[in-house]
């Protein structure tokens, strides 16, 4: 009896010593959940790849370093060419407003001029009563982001290290996990305190959702911030790579995501008198680009993850505000296994409840 009680305690015990050091674990690995997060999403996206490999080389060390390799061409290279790409553009936007080349005054001036009554009379009751008041807060917006503009400039030789950093780590990582990713899945298996079908249904709707959601939405985001820059492009419009890199990067937002830069950027063509261009790029933006978003996007997202809509742009635009440009797969998958995980648990009470 004695010895019964001391193996509980033994027992209990060592469940809290394994509870402690795994939330110690991942305390001390939080500060690199980005590369981690990043390199088992692509170990996902590119572990058939790897298999094919390995089962026509029959060596998992080769399998692994080719498929690292595919990744570095097809992943890294792509979006570290469209970043610098993306850098250069900004900085030559940011150096022609500093050169009065691009005077962002006197195109509100243009805009202010041709508002009609009704518009004016709606600025009047915000106290801008008049341009001078507009141009002032507008020159204080500006200072404010020159500053943060300097201040990331200071801090780019750090920015660049923590990038590396970053990146070595995936890259490492990811190579051990396409080598020893089905051997490390066993063990999870095992570890994991809950029936083998349970288990491997929450697996699998893991997989299922880290696929549609980053495949869909990359997908989504190409293709409008592509048709995005062409429009722009085709319309003189300057900047067309920073603009659809910018609309690319806003598709991540469902229905609202592009449209937040095309719609603006077609009122004030039309203010201005560039009312024919402003025309085609609204049209162009809700019929062409919208249409990307309403067609493109449930078939590739939503189908597969077999969530509705709403809860795909809630839970996208949420993971967004709590964990950054992470979060437009982080929030999907946790409303994902969050539906996952109760309807296997309400699959288990009904029989008790008939």
């Amino acid at each position: 009896m004695e010895n019964g009680r001391n193996r509980g305690f033994e027992d209990k015990a060592f469940l809290w010593l394994v509870i402690v050091v795994s939330l110690a674990f991942l305390w001390i690995i939080a500060p690199l959940y980005a590369p981690i997060l990043w390199a088992i999403v692509i170990v996902i996206l590119f572990a058939s790849v790897y298999r094919r490999l390995c089962a026509r080389w029959q060596k998992p060390n080769l399998a692994a370093t080719a498929t690292l390799i595919l990744v570095l061409l097809i992943v890294v290279l792509p979006i570290t060419l469209l970043t610098l790409s993306l850098a250069r553009e900004g900085a030559h936007v940011y150096e022609k407003i500093q050169s009065g080349d691009l005077d962002i005054g006197t195109q509100f001036q243009k805009i202010f001029d041709s508002m009609p009554g009704w518009a004016t009379d709606w600025l009047n009751r915000f106290g801008l009563t008049s341009f001078s008041d507009l141009k002032v807060k507008l020159a204080e917006g500006i200072s404010k982001t020159s500053k943060v503009v300097v201040q990331q400039a200071i801090n780019v030789g750090q920015s660049t290290f923590t990038f590396l950093l970053n990146l070595f780590v995936m890259l490492y990582l990811l190579f051990f996990l396409l080598r020893d990713g089905d051997s490390l899945l066993h063990e999870i298996r095992r570890a994991v305190p809950l029936r083998p079908e349970t288990t491997d249904a929450l697996i699998q709707r893991f997989d299922v959702v880290v696929r549609a959601t980053v495949k869909g939405n990359m997908i989504v985001a190409l293709i409008q911030g592509g048709l995005g820059g062409i429009i722009f492009w085709i319309l003189g419009i300057q900047g067309p790579v920073l603009w659809g890199a910018i609309m690319a990067l806003l598709s991540l937002l469902p229905a609202v995501g592009p449209a937040l830069i095309w719609l603006p950027v077609a009122i004030y063509l039309i203010a201005t008198g560039g009312v024919a261009r402003g025309i085609i790029l609204i049209v162009f933006g809700a019929f062409v680009i919208g249409l990307v978003d309403n067609l493109v996007r449930p078939m590739l997202v939503g189908k597969d993850t077999k969530m509705p809509d709403y809860l795909i742009l809630i839970s996208t635009l949420g993971g967004i505000a709590v964990f950054g440009i992470n979060g437009f797969v982080i929030g999907p998958l946790i409303a994902a296994m969050f539906i996952s995980a109760w309807e296997i648990y309400t699959a288990s009470r009904t029989p008790e409840a008939s």
